[in-house]
């Protein structure tokens, strides 16, 4: 290994969600949109697909690309939903919600102030990914959070 390349690249994290899309152009405007994307790459595959492609949301970066089901490489709607919920801290929670229903996202739990101490909500993406989007509104204990939990599953 060169002693001059780093191992991970400046500015990425130890984890990267990397999506796969049936329709990754269409989704990098949506996240543009949505969540203030910025794309930075994007390699041109077969047929027009995107091969792959890299965007930031905040200080976060997001790979994707396009379905390639020859490949066994498909996304949330050929599956038929997914399990996955990528979280999205944001300053103003309500104003990422909307704006990104805006621009095509449908409710999958409704924004409220949750009893762990965020202001929260779920959305599913054109492309049948979920995101949570919270801003944190309250400092909680542990111990304040179990409480809370039990009177909000009572």
């Amino acid at each position: 290994m060169n002693a001059e390349v780093k191992p991970i690249p400046e500015g990425m994290h130890s984890v990267t969600p990397h999506l796969v899309i049936a329709g990754a152009a269409d989704a990098i405007e949506f996240y543009k949109k949505a969540f203030g994307a910025v794309e930075h790459a994007r390699m041109a595959g077969p047929g027009g697909k995107v091969m792959h492609a890299q965007i930031t949301i905040g200080d976060s970066h997001v790979m994707l690309a396009d379905d390639f089901p020859d490949w066994g490489s498909v996304g949330p709607k050929a599956l038929g939903g997914t399990p996955v919920t990528l979280h999205l801290y944001v300053p103003n929670a309500d104003e990422v919600f909307q704006r990104a229903l805006d621009a095509g996202a449908t409710v999958k739990m409704p924004i409220c102030d949750a009893f762990w101490g965020d202001r929260y909500g779920i959305l599913t993406d054109p492309f049948g990914h979920s995101w949570s989007v919270a801003t944190h509104i309250k400092d909680m204990t542990p111990e304040e959070m179990a409480e809370a939990g039990k009177q909000a599953m009572s």
